[in-house]
């Protein structure tokens, strides 16, 4: 993870004690799943950090968000949603070699047996070219 990325993490930890969380009760640890997709100029890659829901049978909420675009891409960190399919988690696509960081802080939920899924894809104007999915 890189260091804004991580600093950035640091942020929606410290927010979340200081709006009255109890430590005691923040007992779900925080993972993150790495995407990659493309090679050489076309390579992308992005990390989602999220959080089990506590009590939900098929629940995370999405800590961070990092994309960063091939040089000739633009890409989107989307979510199977259940309802809407491919659903995207970054406001905005990074293109050309840019990145992205934010805290979407987004609970994202699916029917018991419907997986929760994030993908990593790259697009070329309008056409998928690249993709990586994972599950949560």
């Amino acid at each position: 993870m890189r260091i804004p990325a991580l600093s950035a993490a640091v942020a929606v930890v410290a927010a979340t004690l200081a709006g009255g969380a109890a430590p005691a009760a923040a007992t779900t640890a925080a993972s993150s799943v790495d995407l990659e997709a493309g090679a050489g100029l076309h390579h992308s890659s992005a990390t989602v950090t999220y959080e089990r829901v506590d009590g939900a049978a098929n629940a995370v909420k999405v800590l961070l968000v990092e994309a960063n675009a091939g040089e000739h891409d633009c890409v989107w960190v989307e979510w199977n949603d259940p309802d809407d399919g491919w659903t995207s988690l970054n406001s905005e696509p990074p293109c050309n070699g840019g990145g992205l960081v934010e805290a979407p802080n987004l609970t994202i939920k699916a029917p018991k047996g419907h997986p929760l899924k994030v993908r990593l894809a790259a697009f070329h104007g309008s056409e998928l070219v690249h993709k990586d999915i994972e599950k949560l």
